[in-house]
């Protein structure tokens, strides 16, 4: 009788480590439920990842949460596929295709992938150094994840922290996640497994 209870409560102890980790789905594998398409830029569903691509106007596009979110840990999957720039916006408003927030940037090799940007006024903000980019894989899957809790970012590639950013001007904002597609056609990205645990 003993052992079973004990396996009970084993079961009943895993579980709630496991729902008290938070993670929710973002990206469901099915479509864009969730989400709004800014521009005139592709995102679309294929084989269960969300796939951006340059459409015909080769112009910035962008694919926001429809709802905001302040403090969290977000978790993604992506593959580069063609030139690959992109990025991760946090707390950030998008008027038409104008986006006002702070990019985590996606992009190939020796671009900073991981480094903070900040749209539209201050620019970089803070880059990965050379021999932290060496964490990305340029042809297969990487593992991104950011966590932002009031005006600190930290940023972790594949298991390795990139960057560590403390700024009011962030703890300020205020806004939705946004995938982006960078100008100049040619790209593609595709994304899974983005989750997202909200923090007090």
């Amino acid at each position: 009788m003993m052992k079973y209870l004990f396996i009970i409560f084993s079961c009943l102890f895993i579980s709630a480590g496991a729902n008290a980790q938070g993670f929710k789905k973002l990206f469901n594998g099915k479509d864009l439920t969730g989400w709004n398409i800014h521009g005139t830029e592709k995102w679309y569903v294929e084989d269960g990842h969300l796939v951006c691509e340059s459409g015909p106007d080769k112009k910035y596009g962008y694919l926001s949460t429809e709802k905001a979110y302040k403090n969290f840990v977000l978790e993604y999957r992506f593959k580069l596929e063609a030139n690959g720039n992109s990025g991760v916006f946090i707390r950030s408003t998008i008027d038409g295709t104008k986006i006002s927030g702070w990019q985590v940037e996606v992009a190939p090799p020796g671009n900073s992938t991981g480094g903070i940007y900040e749209s539209y006024g201050r620019g970089w903000l803070i880059k990965p150094t050379p021999e932290d980019e060496k964490a990305l894989n340029p042809d297969g899957w990487n593992k991104g994840k950011i966590r932002v809790v009031g005006d600190e970012v930290t940023t972790w590639l594949n298991g390795k922290q990139m960057v560590f950013l403390k700024d009011s001007k962030i703890g300020a904002g205020e806004g939705s996640i946004a995938l982006q597609i960078h100008d100049g056609g040619g790209i593609k990205v595709r994304w899974k497994k983005i989750r997202i645990s909200e923090l007090p």
